[in-house]
């Protein structure tokens, strides 16, 4: 570990949240414990809130959204415009926070926020663009149209690998189109959301016109998500985290009749043909695979390569993979920090010991000893060769881990691609212009983000986000994903003097 931060990560951390305008009250002598990945260290102890708590939330929720539904849409987008230049000024320090509570390397923390910033900047243009639509209407003398209107409460609840971001992408939606927000981190990562908080609320000060409890956060453990998921009050729960908590999530919010939009695991996998730029496809496969220590929910899990170009390219990834630089993540020269855990580490090494059970040669994989750290989960990232794509890489594992398959035939690399129960994220490098639109066409990819010649993280904010099968079929962030946050109602309007019924139906009075 070279050049860390003079300041043990305590101590760094307490100053940015000083910084960030975070009362010390609600981060210090609390009875949740926060650790850093980095080392181990307790960086916070904020306060976990009771269940009764969170039901009285709720109840302010609702009746913000109340008074805020009347405010025109523009004027809310105003309040979601100061946000993001909070987060502005606070990108350097926010960022820094992100990766010592994640151990995300610096540039991956302060692109995190980046996302923030990026969502808000679209979420205002939108607050002009709520339209419906005008629809002919079959009846003389009518005119049909839609109109859209807020839910109500939107809860959300993040994960620990993009703490700030996913609330981003759904808060800033979500109170442009006119609801209160809910938001529920993960117990891993509460002192990034409590920063967030504290830049909302600076926004809501300089706004001045809100009503008060718009946004406001329930930290601790799964119980009070669970209150969240229950309560009538909340009409659209947003979830993002594993197949198994969707599993409990998506039922539960359906059984009272509200709505759920699910962000759950991915799969994903590169498919590199003989006609691809290997060195691009190197580039592409690195980043998506190694990045965050492999902890996206679109890291690449799985390469799918043609048996000609396999031995080339596998030689080159294995040369780049024993070069890159891990350590702390705030360390410029840093490409690959901690895993997250403990439980997290003893996951990727039961995978790696079913892959050799299934056949699998393993490349690296090995915990990396930081004098420093004893106590963080530094690896390195590993490679497998498969001999076919077995159960174990079926399962999505939270952790560096790149299984590689050959093919021989196009459609045979489709079929490996799709037959997974996930379906983010994927990805093809060729310059066959066929074989790249036949991955993107009906018969292609089923994944709800398929790339040609970018790997498969990295995804842009002007995007729907989201993908199929266990992934959940939700979308957030970009394109048409506000409506997700809306009701619509099909309006007809009636200005002639007579009242023609539909389908030429008569029934004179």
């Amino acid at each position: 570990m070279s050049n860390p931060p003079c300041l043990p990560a305590p101590e760094l951390c307490q100053s940015i949240l000083q910084e960030l305008g975070v009362d010390p009250a609600l981060y210090l002598n609390g009875n949740l414990e926060v650790c850093t990945p980095i080392d181990g260290s307790v960086i916070g102890r904020p306060h976990a809130q009771s269940a009764e708590q969170v039901a009285l939330i709720i109840d302010q929720a609702q009746a913000a959204s109340l008074e805020w539904r009347d405010v025109p849409a523009p004027q809310r987008g105003e309040l979601v415009r100061l946000l993001g230049e909070e987060l502005r000024a606070g990108k350097e320090r926010l960022g820094r926070l992100v990766s010592l509570e994640t151990g995300k390397i610096l540039t991956e923390g302060l692109g995190e926020v980046q996302e923030m910033i990026d969502i808000c900047d679209f979420a205002v243009g939108l607050s002009r663009q709520l339209h419906g639509l005008t629809i002919a209407s079959e009846r003389p003398g009518h005119r049909m149209m839609e109109t859209w209107h807020p839910l109500g409460v939107v809860g959300v609840i993040t994960a620990f690998n993009f703490p700030v971001a996913v609330w981003a992408w759904n808060a800033a939606l979500a109170l442009v189109t006119g609801n209160a927000v809910v938001w529920k981190p993960s117990e891993k990562t509460p002192l990034t959301a409590l920063a967030s908080q504290a830049l909302f609320e600076r926004a809501l000060e300089r706004f001045g016109k809100a009503p008060s409890h718009l946004n406001q956060l329930v930290l601790g453990d799964r119980s009070l998500g669970e209150v969240i998921v229950d309560s009538r009050k909340v009409a659209l729960v947003s979830a993002t985290g594993s197949t198994r908590m969707g599993r409990e999530v998506g039922p539960r919010v359906a059984r009272r009749f509200g709505r759920s939009l699910l962000e759950l695991g991915g799969n994903n996998a590169v498919i590199v043909t003989p006609s691809a730029d290997l060195d691009l496809a190197l580039r592409g496969i690195v980043f998506a695979a190694a990045g965050t220590a492999g902890q996206r929910c679109t890291s690449t899990r799985r390469l799918i390569v043609h048996a000609s170009v396999k031995d080339a390219l596998l030689s080159r990834l294995k040369t780049v993979y024993e070069k890159l630089p891990i350590g702390h993540p705030l360390d410029a020269q840093t490409l690959v920090g901690p895993l997250i855990d403990k439980a997290s580490y003893e996951a990727f090494q039961a995978a790696l010991d079913c892959a050799k059970a299934e056949g699998g040669q393993v490349y690296g994989g090995a915990r990396v000893d930081m004098p420093q750290a004893p106590d963080g989960y530094y690896v390195r990232p590993a490679i497998v060769e498969m001999n076919a794509q077995t159960d174990t890489v079926r399962q999505e594992t939270f952790a560096p881990i790149l299984y590689v398959l050959a093919y021989e035939q196009f459609e045979d690399a489709i079929a490996l691609q799709n037959d997974v129960p996930q379906g983010l994220s994927s990805a093809i490098f060729t310059n066959d212009l066929r074989e790249a639109e036949h991955f993107l066409s009906a018969s292609g990819s089923d994944c709800g983000i398929a790339n040609v010649n970018i790997g498969t993280s990295g995804a842009e904010i002007g995007g729907a986000f989201g993908g199929e099968k266990e992934t959940g079929g939700g979308r957030e962030s970009g394109s048409d994903a506000w409506k997700n946050y809306m009701r619509r109602a099909t309006n007809t309007i009636n200005y002639s003097r007579e009242l023609p019924l539909a389908q030429g139906v008569k029934f004179h009075v």
